[in-house]
C-alpha cells in the first residue's frame, strides 16, 4: 500500500508538469491555431539559463526571474514575430513543421554550447513519514506551484478583463475587432503566458530529470500526449490529460518493464486517437465533405 500511495503521489508531480506545458499547447492552439513542435525543448532552454545565471552567483528564485524574462521575450515574443507571424498565413501544417524544425536547431545548438552531458539542478531535498508511506518534498512543491499556476491562469483568463479578451479573441477574432480589442496584443500575450508556463516547468522538472539538451524530446512528446488525451482544445482537458497521463506512466514504470516508461505517452495517444479522438474533455468536431 505504501508503495501504490508514493508511486500515485509521484506520477502525480510528473503529471502536474505535464499539465503545465499541454496547457501551453492548448493556449497556442486556441489562441493563434499554433502547434509547437518545439515546445519540449522550450522547456530546457529556460533550464539552462536558469543554469547559467545562477552560476553566476544569483539564488535559485533570482535566476528565475531571469530565465523568466529571456524566456517572454525569445520563447514568447521573438517566436511570434520572427516564425508564427510570417508563417502561419501560408497554412498551420507549414507552420508545424517549422516548429519541428526549431527542435532540432535548438537542440544542436543547445549540444554544442553545454555538450552532451546531464547537468545536476538545484532540488528540495528530504520528505515526510506517515506510518510507512514517505512523501518527498520535491514532488509536494512541483504538485503545490502546479495547481497554483494552474489556478491562477484560470482566475486569470476569466476574470480579468485581458484574459476575458484573450479567450474572446481566441473564439472570434473578427467579432472581438469589431469590440474594440486588440487581438494581435492578445495573441501577443498568449505566446507570453505560454514561455511563463514553459519556465516554471523547468524549474520543476530540471530537479529530477537534470538538465540535458536532449531532454525536450520526451518531455514534449508526453505533454502533446496530454494535450490530446485530454482534449486539445481544452485547457482543463490538458491539466487532466497531464495528471492521467504521469500517473499511468509512473506506475507503467514501477510495475512494468522500465524501458517501456517513454512508449506509455505514445500508446495512449493512439489509444485515444482511435477510440475518442477528441479527448477526455474536449469538444467533438464533425467535418462535411
Amino acid at each position: 500500500m505504501s508503495l501504490f500511495v508514493q508511486v500515485l503521489i509521484s506520477g502525480l508531480a510528473i503529471g502536474a508538469i505535464y499539465a503545465l506545458i499541454a496547457t501551453g499547447f492548448s493556449l497556442l492552439s486556441q489562441g493563434s491555431q499554433t502547434v509547437n513542435f518545439a515546445q519540449g525543448d522550450f522547456v530546457v532552454v529556460p533550464a539552462f539559463v536558469i543554469l547559467a545565471a545562477n552560476s553566476y552567483g544569483l539564488p535559485i528564485w533570482a535566476s528565475f526571474i531571469v530565465a523568466l524574462v529571456v524566456a517572454a521575450l525569445v520563447l514568447g515574443i521573438l517566436f511570434k514575430r520572427l516564425m508564427v507571424d510570417p508563417i502561419l498565413p501560408h497554412g498551420a501544417m507549414q507552420l508545424s513543421i517549422a516548429t519541428m524544425a526549431l527542435s532540432i536547431v535548438l537542440q544542436n545548438g543547445m549540444l554544442n554550447a553545454d555538450g552532451a552531458q546531464a547537468f545536476p539542478f538545484p532540488g528540495i531535498n528530504g520528505g515526510m513519514h506517515f506510518g510507512t508511506i514517505f512523501i518527498d518534498w520535491q514532488s509536494v512543491s512541483i504538485l503545490l506551484a502546479a495547481v497554483a499556476a494552474v489556478v491562477a491562469l484560470n482566475l486569470f483568463m476569466g476574470r480579468t478583463r485581458i484574459g476575458r479578451a484573450i479567450q474572446a479573441s481566441a473564439q472570434g477574432p473578427q467579432v472581438a475587432r469589431l469590440l474594440g480589442i486588440n487581438v494581435a496584443r492578445m495573441v501577443t500575450i498568449t505566446f507570453v503566458l505560454n514561455a511563463a508556463l514553459v519556465t516554471l516547468a523547468a524549474l520543476l522538472v530540471s530537479p529530477i530529470y537534470l538538465v540535458k539538451f536532449d531532454n525536450g524530446i520526451g518531455i514534449g512528446l508526453a505533454a502533446f500526449s496530454a494535450a490530446i488525451i485530454g482534449g486539445f482544445n481544452q485547457v482543463r482537458g490538458a491539466v487532466v490529460g497531464g495528471l492521467l497521463l504521469g500517473v499511468v506512466q509512473n506506475f507503467a514504470a514501477t510495475f512494468g518493464p522500465t524501458q517501456y516508461r517513454d512508449a506509455v505517452p505514445m500508446l495512449l495517444l493512439i489509444i485515444f486517437i482511435l477510440f475518442r479522438p477528441q479527448g477526455l474533455l474536449g469538444r467533438a468536431e464533425e467535418r462535411r465533405v
